[in-house]
């Protein structure tokens, strides 16, 4: 009988095995890194498009991460898919180039070195400008240059040589073509209207930068009495509304004239008193508050008050109006909507419509200004809110008030709270025609939309559209020191100096010296010594736009600081991809301007 050894020993033996000089052992550790090294020296990614010399171009073009951090899950996930494509394609017998990325200016940068610089015990705003440019510019180059090594070490082919770099002079320049083009078409103009606001980083954002959370917040039904009493006695619009921080505002209040309003008799705090409410929201409002009260009569708002559309502001000495709005509905609330022309995008449009000045009491730093009353003066909204509830309560005003549970929009950079504030930006028109005649833009990007992409899962097509379709105008401007500035100069009389030859002749200097030439040069040095100036203007006289462009309108300019400009790439690419929250952002934000 053969021993247990032997017989291990012949099944060996019996096998027919291949030849190989493979390692038993894997050992990825240590020869990744070698295969990787490999595969530089022999110049791998360049030999395979040399490969494919005179093959149809493929192009996927590299949405840019932020240079300011390792990089994690989601970047792993996203370059490893494209890295699956354009190998893919590149195997079918196309010419696939990849050139990857970096987004290198904005907010996260400017937030770490805030950071680090009050570690080291320093004031940032007291800081130059150009002195916090400069380490924001070192952070940015050193994260790129991490990054790079991190998704080489993944095994992702690329051009890893020649980068795109959006604080690289000759992008910036690209860039600033981009804009002269805008210009051109008349779509930028500049305006004091709402925009979110973050409080935690003093600028304006756009839409692409917020995000929104779950929040419970104290919501109030204020009584605004009427300066004419009705059936001889003083009755009351019942309004409620969940920001009672933007009371301060209020200049109008938006009744529709298609709602059927109730006059209603009440009796609280001891007095009778008459209220309106739109008929079909009564008996939730006083349900809510619960008062007892008795229906007098129904009818439109103008059949209910005449002539009698002035109100005394709850504790301003104003007068207000009562003003129509389609907007105005009975879903939920009161159907009379407090309107604070400063503080909201449809407030806004009807006190446009309505010759109401747009006032803001609200300072960059979330605290109200002197134009408030005392008690007010200095508070943070935030603050405001149970003192004005407070207040309201003191006068005999507050009709009810309930807590609420509802989505509120936060910076998605410093997770806080955002607000609604009007404050003068650049902005690009969204429903302005083109002066060439060309339509909107916000016409040419659905059109876009609708026939010329193909969305990949299908129902990216109705996100994009319902979001072009709601957007506002694109407020292109902030107020931070680490971006490309916006290349507008004015004269002493505060008009601005903004054409297409202006802009090219400052994207040409940029170019040359990258855009610390703004805080550097002289706005003589900056457009140079061929430039016309226009009537009104003279060298001697500018100041300079101290805004910085939204970042989004840079990572959203490379179709043409990238694919147009490199002989190896395309413009249109064939493929961007991304996750699903570039809808709002990139995506959406290079079409635009591509357009």
């Amino acid at each position: 009988m053969a021993t247990e050894t032997q017989t291990k020993k012949n099944y060996k033996d019996t096998l027919n095995l291949p030849e190989t000089s493979f390692d038993m052992k894997a050992d990825l550790v240590n020869r990744e890194p070698l295969r990787l090294k490999k595969w530089q020296e022999a110049h791998l990614y360049e030999q395979t498009i040399a490969a494919r010399e005179g093959a149809p171009r493929w192009v996927l073009h590299d949405g840019p991460p932020f240079a300011n951090g390792d990089i994690h899950i989601g970047h792993l996930i996203n370059k490893t898919l494209k890295d699956v494509i354009v190998r893919s394609h590149t195997m079918k017998g196309l010419q696939s180039p990849y050139v990857p990325g970096w987004d290198c200016h904005g907010l996260p940068i400017e937030h770490k070195i805030q950071e680090e610089i009050k570690k080291e015990g320093k004031n940032f705003r007291e800081m130059s400008v150009v002195d916090v440019r400069k380490r924001c510019f070192e952070y940015a180059q050193k994260y790129a240059t991490i990054q790079s090594e991190q998704f080489q070490r993944l095994g992702i082919l690329g051009d890893w040589a020649h980068p795109y770099l959006t604080m690289a002079p000759s992008y910036e320049a690209q860039t600033l073509e981009v804009f002269a083009r805008i210009v051109e078409k008349g779509l930028v103009y500049r305006k004091l209207r709402p925009v979110p606001w973050s409080i935690a980083n003093q600028t304006a954002l756009a839409d692409a930068d917020l995000e929104y959370q779950d929040v419970t917040d104290n919501s109030v039904y204020v009584e605004f009495p009427l300066t004419k009493p009705i059936d001889g006695q003083t009755a009351y619009l019942l309004v409620w509304t969940t920001t009672p921080w933007t009371l301060p505002a209020n200049l109008a209040i938006a009744a529709n004239a298609e709602v059927d309003y109730a006059l209603v008799r009440f009796s609280r705090a001891g007095q009778d008193r008459l209220g309106v409410v739109a008929s079909e929201l009564r008996e939730r409002v006083f349900t809510k508050a619960n008062v007892p009260h008795s229906l007098v009569r129904t009818g439109t708002i103008t059949e209910l008050l005449g002539d009698n559309l002035e109100y005394r502001h709850p504790f301003v000495e104003r007068t207000g109006r009562v003003v129509m709005a389609e907007y105005v509905t009975t879903t939920d609330g009161t159907g009379l909507v407090h309107t604070a022309p400063g503080h909201g995008e449809d407030d806004y449009e009807t006190g446009l419509r309505e010759g109401l000045p747009v006032y803001s009491p609200v300072l960059f730093n979330g605290r109200f200004d002197d134009t408030v009353p005392e008690w007010l003066r200095g508070k943070t909204v935030w603050e405001a809110n149970p003192i004005i509830t407070k207040h309201l309560a003191d006068a005999g005003l507050l009709f009810a008030e309930e807590k609420i549970t509802h989505s509120y929009p936060h910076d998605w950079r410093s997770k806080t709270p955002i607000i609604f504030r009007a404050t003068e930006q650049w902005f690009v028109a969204m429903d302005k025609p083109g002066a060439d005649g060309s339509p909107p833009l916000r016409e040419r990007a659905e059109q876009a939309v609708s026939k010329d992409v193909e969305f990949i899962p299908a129902w990216g097509k109705a996100r994009m559209e319902g979001m072009l379709a709601s957007r506002p105008d694109w407020c292109i401007s902030r107020q931070r020191a680490w971006g490309l500035p916006i290349p507008v100069f004015y004269n002493d009389k505060g008009e601005p100096l903004l054409t297409p030859e202006a802009v090219r002749a400052v994207g040409k200097r940029f170019g040359e010296k990258g855009s610390d030439a703004w805080f550097t040069d002289s706005p003589a040095e900056l457009l140079g010594p061929d430039f016309k100036y226009p009537p009104g203007f003279e060298a001697s006289t500018l100041r300079k736009e101290k805004d910085i462009f939204d970042v989004w309108f840079e990572s959203g300019s490379s179709w043409r600081s990238v694919l147009q400009c490199r002989p190896n790439l395309k413009f249109p690419a064939v493929l961007y991809l991304e996750g699903s929250d570039q809808h709002r952002g990139w995506f959406q934000l290079s079409l635009l301007p591509s357009l």
